[in-house]
């Protein structure tokens, strides 16, 4: 009966020493590029993805075969360069900040913040290691699920950039586990509390990239209406439209007119069958400025809001010979050069 107390004796002793040795790792391997690609500030939202490798290995000692490990951990990602979480910002060479966030999930509801923080969690995953091998690796990958929201119409042009930074609270990984004879064992409560053992490790920086192309848009160009004019056409008759558009913020714009389906020469006219009635189309209230579609010399010039923006077009019909009674019309188009 003593021998055999001294056998048990010794054979929890071996189980002992062998655990003192084991080691449990994991680390981030990679994580890929959140790339948004092109963004419109008038339109809706854009989405992105990425992905995040992680490894974590058991090395038993001795007697580790006859050991599992149950491990739960955390992957986080790092704040933006302000220590924003949500928003996320990235930034232009204007400085402009173009709003983004990052998800754990694919409905995009749930913010994927750095290990640690309260608000916006971390990752969670567990693995576990089966007894009889040693030393094992499992590996893991998930996917960052990124969104631009819409609603961001002063974004100018351009390649907008961020860095999520490594660390232990920012891109990085934290684990805790449990080392269990036979594998007879639970998972840690969290990353952070429980277990035998764990540790926390910084992982890689990564990237964030999209782009904002120039763009206009023209929403309306109203009817220039010069109403009833006498046929003698004896005085000017001067009436004005509006032209709504929007371009990028910043975005230097030129809006050009042609000489209509009419013109002769460069006059612009409006026509009744075989009749003809001359008018002119201007920039300026005075009408001294012909609006034409000559880049740099007569075209209506200016930059963009991200908002839409009016201009009017002042029109005139000059005194000229007689014309007969009727409906007189033409059709000039509008072009935005940017």
């Amino acid at each position: 009966m003593k021998w055999f107390a001294l056998a048990l004796i010794a054979f929890a002793a071996l189980f002992g020493s062998g655990q003192a040795h084991a080691v449990t790792n994991c680390s981030i391997t990679g994580i890929t590029t959140v790339a948004f690609g092109p963004v419109n500030p008038t339109d809706g939202l854009v989405d992105g993805s990425a992905t995040i490798d992680y490894s974590c290995t058991y090395t038993g000692g001795l007697l580790g075969g006859l050991y599992g490990v149950y491990l739960t951990g955390c992957i986080g990602l790092a704040p933006d360069d302000l220590g924003g979480v949500s928003p996320r910002t990235l930034l232009n060479a204007n400085n402009d900040r173009m709003r983004y966030d990052l998800y754990k999930d694919s409905q995009r509801t749930s913010v994927w913040g750095p290990v640690g923080n309260a608000t916006y969690t971390p990752l969670t995953f567990q693995l576990s290691f089966t007894i009889l091998a040693s030393p094992q690796t499992r590996t893991g990958s998930a996917t960052i699920y990124g969104r631009v929201p819409a609603g961001q119409t002063t974004l100018s042009a351009g390649g907008y950039s961020g860095t999520l930074a490594g660390g232990t609270s920012a891109n990085g990984i934290a684990y805790r586990y449990t080392e269990a004879l036979l594998s007879l064992g639970t998972f840690p409560a969290s990353c952070q509390s429980g277990g035998g053992g764990g540790g926390a490790l910084a992982g890689p920086a990564s990237t964030v990239t999209a782009t904002v192309s120039k763009l206009c848009t023209i929403a309306t160009a109203t009817e220039l209406n010069f109403g009833s004019v006498s046929g003698l056409l004896r005085a000017n008759s001067d009436q004005t439209s509006l032209l709504r558009l929007t371009c990028t913020n910043r975005s230097a714009y030129q809006v050009g007119l042609d000489d209509g389906q009419n013109a002769s020469g460069t006059t612009r006219r409006m026509t009744s069958g075989t009749g003809f009635v001359s008018y002119e189309l201007y920039r300026d209230t005075q009408r001294t400025q012909r609006w034409g579609a000559t880049l740099n010399t007569d075209t209506a010039t200016g930059t963009g809001s991200g908002t839409e923006q009016t201009l009017t077009v002042y029109g005139r019909v000059p005194v000229q010979a007689a014309a007969r009674a009727g409906q007189y019309s033409d059709v000039v188009t509008v072009t935005i050069t940017y």
